[in-house]
């Protein structure tokens, strides 16, 4: 089991380039991947997203990958255009003002599109650099990540005993509820009808009460629910979905019971359960 926070930083140095790779993660229902390149190597995020998409299941991830080349293949050239435009923009503004002054090449250099700088690009090169660090710093995340859901894990199955053992009182009372039905009926018959009992509309409405109120199946299915739930703790490294789905149906499964028992300590039982799942639930909030 994993959480979905945690944080990973890696660094490469070497005389060509400089590199980090920043991980972090929150919570989230879905997988969202927010990638930061620099803008030259913006061709490169389908292959992050792609390794990222790989290695996490669900949870909000932030990736910043800096790179800086120390000795980078640009080159540099004049837009004439715009300078040209530039230089007649601003004599304008000179003449209309009054100012007899030429605009000097510094100003002329810092307006935006006179010099055009392209970076040739080798992708295939950067991405070699960029996959081990990548590759790294998720597995530092995912370290992480595997520490805290261990943690997680251990407090979900502490309320998963509770709930177990609120189960089972609710199933030692199941069978005394089920004998109190048919006696409290009986006797409501012997009191109205005294002697003259017919036996058969006994049965008949015993077992009309008895669907309507005994518990044995919503105990039995609750009890699947929770070896279903262990099992896929124990088995699937990212069962935050699955087990977010067996709450919803214990927690279906504990409102028919507290509904169809007047007994106050299946009722006392039943309020330990729901308890218990509200906290499971809050954890698997942190689950991948």
């Amino acid at each position: 089991m994993k959480s979905m926070t945690g944080y990973a930083y890696k660094e490469r140095q070497d005389e060509r380039v400089s590199l980090s790779v920043e991980i972090k993660g929150y919570n989230s229902r879905f997988l969202e991947l927010f990638i930061y390149l620099p803008p030259y190597l913006s061709s490169l995020e389908p292959k992050v997203r792609e390794y990222m998409a790989s290695r996490c299941r669900r949870g909000k991830v932030e990736i910043n990958i800096r790179f800086k080349e120390y000795n980078s293949d640009i080159s540099v050239s004049v837009n004439r255009e715009a300078a040209l435009a530039y230089d007649n923009a601003i004599s304008v503004l000179a003449r209309t003002l009054g100012i007899r002054e030429k605009p000097p090449l510094s100003v002329l250099l810092g307006m935006e599109g006179v010099l055009e700088v392209e970076r040739n690009r080798d992708d295939e090169r950067n991405w070699k650099y960029i996959e081990p660090c990548l590759k790294a710093a998720v597995d530092c995340f995912d370290e992480e990540r595997i520490r805290e859901g261990e943690h997680t894990l251990a407090d979900i199955l502490s309320h998963i005993a509770m709930l177990e053992s609120s189960v089972q009182v609710a199933a030692a009372h199941a069978p005394l509820m089920e004998t109190s039905i048919r006696e409290n009926l009986r006797n409501r018959f012997v009191e109205i009808f005294s002697d003259k009992i017919d036996e058969n509309r006994i049965l008949t409405e015993t077992a009309v009460l008895l669907m309507k109120y005994t518990i044995s199946e919503e105990i039995s299915r609750l009890g699947s629910h929770l070896s279903e739930f262990r099992a896929e703790a124990e088995r699937n490294p990212s069962p935050g979905k699955k087990l977010d789905f067996l709450c919803q149906e214990m927690n279906r499964e504990v409102n028919t019971i507290g509904s169809k028992t007047p007994d106050l300590d299946v009722t006392r039982a039943v309020v330990d359960m729901k308890d218990a799942l509200e906290n499971i639930r809050e954890q698997l909030r942190n689950v991948e």
